[in-house]
């Protein structure tokens, strides 16, 4: 195996795959980054078994790729990454000297690494699967971010540490809870009705951190496995089994109260109000609204209290007293991003929604906590 590539091309390539390597791997072949040089171009690959990566390099003028012998290597993924940044060279030549030992070299600097041969990495079926969905990568961005916080990071209901992707009546909808907290964001698009699959809300955030913006991806789907392919990617991933909670029906369809504020003002409250935390580090924060005073409070016996006052909101239908996680509050509205919000109460002990006023696509649901307030 011998070639010779761009630094920058190279190096980035090789970040990409490497996200989905994970530190705890039990195959030690998987702690790295599997080269495969044929007679046109590099494949990259890289797996922690639930996500999997392949990304293809054919040469042209950006990454001025020149092949002179095909063959195949694993490299340790740190190993490989850290020697390709420190190379100061705008190319860099790999070569496999003898056996498993590898060589990367630039203009004035050599490095030796010792790989493993590929026979033995695990073989990885990239295979497509049948059920497409084409959507744009701003768009699978927006949803991932607004919704895949919400998932749970307790393994006790493995189906709810993943996020819900489902196609209804032409309607794309994310959806992740926690049992405390919901998230539900929809777009419309054009997809095969019945789609109905959930994916690990931490492989959905590492795919969001990997894709390009505005650029277009299919993602395919299976049984088992879900597949999301860009022009030279192919970003795989384990489905969760079991059937998701059907969250659409936790939204309440009448309301008590409902308050329309600027986001801006509202964050920064529950952001100072949050300050004030119990023992175990959680801020419970108290909402008393009614149309002439907004109220924001929070107390510890540990720590003390906080009191601020809202002065610009608009307020219809009854007076409430309610408490819930400032935690919740604040990730909701920094994902919604909008820069006014509309908060509905069904009542003081029910959950609450919250949407920007300009955008019901999102819809963001908490449930209230008992205190003494």
């Amino acid at each position: 195996m011998h070639f010779k590539i761009s630094k920058k091309v190279f190096y980035e390539s090789l970040d990409k795959v490497s996200r989905a390597i994970s530190a705890s791997s039990p195959i030690p072949a998987l702690s790295g980054i599997k080269l495969t040089v044929f007679n046109n171009e590099i494949e990259l690959i890289a797996s922690d078994s639930d996500m999997s990566i392949i990304k293809r390099i054919k040469s042209n003028e950006e990454n001025n790729l020149q092949i002179f012998n095909e063959g195949s290597i694993v490299i340790e993924a740190r190993y490989i990454l850290d020697i390709v940044r420190k190379i100061d060279s705008n190319e860099i030549e790999v070569q496999i000297i003898n056996d498993s030992l590898t060589k990367f070299s630039g203009r004035n600097t050599e490095f030796k690494i010792n790989g493993v041969k590929s026979s033995d990495y695990p073989l990885i079926d990239f295979s497509k699967p049948s059920d497409e969905i084409k959507i744009n990568s701003s768009e699978l961005q927006q949803l991932i971010v607004q919704t895949g916080f919400c998932a749970s990071d307790r393994e006790n209901r493995p189906i709810l540490t993943g996020v819900n992707i489902s196609c209804d009546n032409s309607k794309l909808t994310f959806a992740a809870t926690d049992s405390n907290r919901l998230a539900r964001k929809y777009i419309e698009i054009d997809c095969e009705e019945g789609i109905n699959f959930t994916i690990p809300a931490n492989s959905l955030t590492k795919i969001a951190r990997i894709i390009d913006k505005n650029s277009d991806i299919k993602i395919a789907v299976s049984d088992k496995k879900v597949q999301f392919y860009f022009e030279d990617m192919i970003i795989q991933n384990r489905l969760i089994d079991g059937i998701f909670p059907d969250t659409a029906r936790f939204i309440p369809n009448e309301y008590q109260t409902i308050i329309t504020i600027d986001s801006r003002d509202l964050l920064n409250a529950i952001d100072r109000a949050s300050f004030i935390k119990s023992a175990d580090g959680v801020s419970i924060v108290n909402f008393q609204i009614s149309e002439n005073e907004f109220i924001v409070s929070s107390q510890s016996q540990e720590v003390g209290s906080s009191v601020e006052e809202i002065a610009n909101y608009d307020f219809s239908g009854n007076p409430i007293k309610i408490s819930f996680s400032g935690k919740f509050l604040y990730d909701a509205i920094r994902a919604l991003e909008g820069p006014e919000l509309i908060i509905s109460f069904e009542g003081e002990m029910k959950p609450f929604i919250v949407r920007q006023t300009d955008n019901q696509s999102s819809t963001h649901l908490i449930l209230p906590v008992r205190t003494n307030y």
